[in-house]
């Protein structure tokens, strides 16, 4: 630990194995989507952690109830905005096109920091947002068939990741990360249950993922909910512990990873590839990610 009270290397730990056991879980999201919605899968990978959350603390490995609701809540309400748009594009597209998405998270959280807080930044980090934005057109490519609204949805994801990795470590500081993750995952759950409700009433049993409602032939499914279940409780808790542990810009260097785990697993498991446009988008968002974070860790222009 250092004079700040950060532990760095621990953080960079926690979050490259959590990039792995993600990059790797991921990958079960289309073979979901065959047959249960996007509300109704989160209301039921919720359910599935109910039971891990609450031994969780037994074990030691912190408190379940947050210390103040209010500011866990609204933390809740961004991330799980952020997951409903990223498990919605999972569903939707390839595993290394929802997470090229995704990972804009860093540009975001350094225009935040800009337009918000009045951080001045220098020629380094102008460029690298200029470049990450060219990546996200490459991996986007408007204007061709392909493109279309749901392709920004794991763009739109990114920037509401970013405010609530900004909110991790400003907002939510001394709460356990069993608190955070039991009352997002709780807040995520609920959700999904009522829109998932809601759709069965208006006859959105037969609808694609993003409309699915409430079905009861989920047989197919569960195995991959329950795998998804786990593996992303143990995931989101080693985020939510690297982010206290250091300073966010830090601990977003380290979660690049995933763009090399995601692809290689997809790839692997499903005989999903890339295009080479898109490919290179990935590499220029992950370069500006980079760039973003080491210029802002030393407090650099």
């Amino acid at each position: 630990m250092n004079e700040a009270g950060n532990r760095p290397i621990a953080a960079a730990l926690a979050m490259v194995v959590a990039m792995a056991v993600i990059g790797f879980v991921d990958t079960f999201i289309g073979k979901i989507a065959e047959t249960v919605g996007l509300w109704q899968f989160h209301a039921m990978r919720s359910a599935m952690m109910a039971p891990l959350l609450i031994l969780m603390p037994l074990l030691g490995l912190g408190a379940l109830r947050p210390r103040r609701w209010g500011r866990v809540l609204a933390r809740s309400a961004v991330l799980s905005t952020s997951m409903m748009l990223y498990f919605g594009a999972l569903g939707l597209m390839p595993v290394a096109q929802a997470l090229a998405g995704m990972f804009t998270s860093p540009i975001f959280v350094l225009l935040i920091n800009v337009a918000v807080m009045g951080q001045r930044i220098g020629i380094w980090r102008v460029g690298a947002v200029f470049l990450g934005f060219l990546g996200i057109l490459f991996v986007l490519q408007p204007g061709t068939d392909g493109f279309g609204p749901v392709m920004l949805m794991p763009v739109a994801a990114g920037f509401f990741y970013a405010v609530s990795a900004l909110a991790t470590r400003s907002w939510c500081a001394g709460e356990s990360a069993v608190s955070l993750l039991a009352v997002n995952m709780a807040m995520l759950g609920g959700i999904g249950l009522g829109v998932s409700v809601v759709l069965s009433g208006i006859g959105g049993e037969s609808a694609g993922f993003l409309l699915r409602g409430w079905t009861w032939a989920f047989d197919a499914a569960l195995g991959w909910i329950a795998l998804q279940a786990v593996c992303s409780l143990a995931a989101v808790f080693l985020i939510i512990r690297a982010y206290q542990m250091d300073i966010p810009t830090n601990v977003a260097v380290f979660e690049y990873a995933v763009m090399g785990f995601g692809p290689v697993f997809a790839w692997l498991l499903w005989g999903q590839a890339l295009g080479g446009w898109q490919v290179a988008g990935n590499v220029l968002i992950v370069v500006a990610g980079l760039v973003i974070a080491l210029r802002s860790g030393e407090g650099r222009a």
